[in-house]
């Protein structure tokens, strides 16, 4: 058989997937096993349903990594491993998607903003996971050109407060499902699940950096990351502060890219956390340097401490970036 007749005969490439319902297995899964897990789980009186995982219920490791795969609209497969380059933090996350792109900025990244009320009785979370894709509030979700449709929705919140009825209820109507369709997952930064889901988070700071710099996001093919395991904290701060740091510092990301080399060894140099003049101290501390405002934290910062880019057009691979053992050291211990 030729190449030309071997081409014809392969299969075509099916529409992108639907992250919710994909993840709706995951979902309930996690609801069935919710008390082996530690995780609470009520009904609200609209039928939308909660898991809390770490505001009364204690939550853990497992659940984190659990919520953390629900996040990435079931594309992913979250999993921890005792080795890698950190001695004294032996345990670390790993995260692996063959839709990089659409499981980890549309699906995983925390960009749908909701609120309701104000001041100290208000609520305010950003919603992560596959029900923003259902709704697409965001802007992304145009250049994506991507948006969901499913029966049912689910939205991971990083918040210690329950949201009220008339949110959840906006969530359901802007989600176009029924109120019972609805799950929403609460994992507190505090909390066990907190950290490990946001830790797992990994590859997607790579990702949306990578947006933020301007590079063609249809080139990303592949990718593959890796982040040392924080210890939670009872402090917000400190405990926000740890989850950022095993990213910037401990982060390790390699992405599989169909650009030339050149293109491959810009984004490289540009990728990680040490590009930003920001960068050389705990982020703890650099939010309190910055008044408490994210928005005066330089975005460059947000990002994994070592990169590889690969240039599959080229085969050469370009690596960036470096893993600072005391920085980690300072913020977790």
């Amino acid at each position: 058989m030729s190449t030309t007749d071997m081409a014809a005969n392969l299969p075509s490439v099916s529409a992108r997937p639907s992250v919710n319902r994909l993840a709706a297995p995951l979902v309930d899964a996690l609801v069935d096993h919710a008390s082996s897990l530690r995780l609470a789980v009520c009904t609200m009186d609209n039928g939308a349903r909660l898991v809390d995982a770490g505001i009364q219920a204690r939550g853990g490791i497992e659940a984190g990594r659990r919520i953390a795969e629900i996040c990435l609209g079931g594309l992913g497969s979250v999993d921890l491993a005792p080795t890698g380059p950190h001695p004294d933090w032996p345990w670390e996350l790993r995260v692996r998607t063959a839709q990089p792109v659409l499981a980890c900025l549309g699906s995983q990244y925390a960009g749908w903003s909701l609120s309701h009320g104000e001041g100290k009785q208000g609520f305010f979370a950003l919603g992560s996971g596959p029900g923003r894709a259902l709704a697409a509030k965001e802007t992304l979700f145009q250049e994506l050109g991507y948006t969901d449709r499913a029966e049912s929705a689910c939205l991971v919140l990083e918040t210690d407060k329950t949201p009220p009825l008339a949110l959840l209820d906006r969530i359901a109507e802007q989600c176009a499902v029924a109120p019972r369709h609805l799950t929403i997952i609460l994992t507190p930064t505090t909390s066990l699940a907190g950290a490990v889901q946001v830790v797992a988070r990994v590859l997607e700071v790579a990702l949306h950096k990578a947006h933020y710099l301007g590079f063609e996001l249809a080139h990303i093919v592949d990718g593959l990351g890796s982040a040392p395991l924080c210890p939670p904290s009872a402090d917000f701060l400190t405990a926000m502060g740890r989850t950022n740091d095993a990213i910037l510092f401990g982060g390790r990301v390699q992405l599989f890219v169909s650009c030339g080399a050149d293109e491959a060894a810009q984004l490289a140099h540009k990728l990680p956390s040490s590009a930003s003049d920001d960068y050389g101290e705990p982020f703890a501390e650099v939010f309190r340097a910055a008044g408490h405002d994210f928005y005066k934290i330089d975005p460059l910062l947000f990002a994994p401490a070592q990169v590889v880019v690969t240039s599959l057009s080229s085969g050469k691979s370009f690596r960036a970036g470096h893993l600072a053992h005391d920085l980690l050291e300072r913020s977790f211990a």
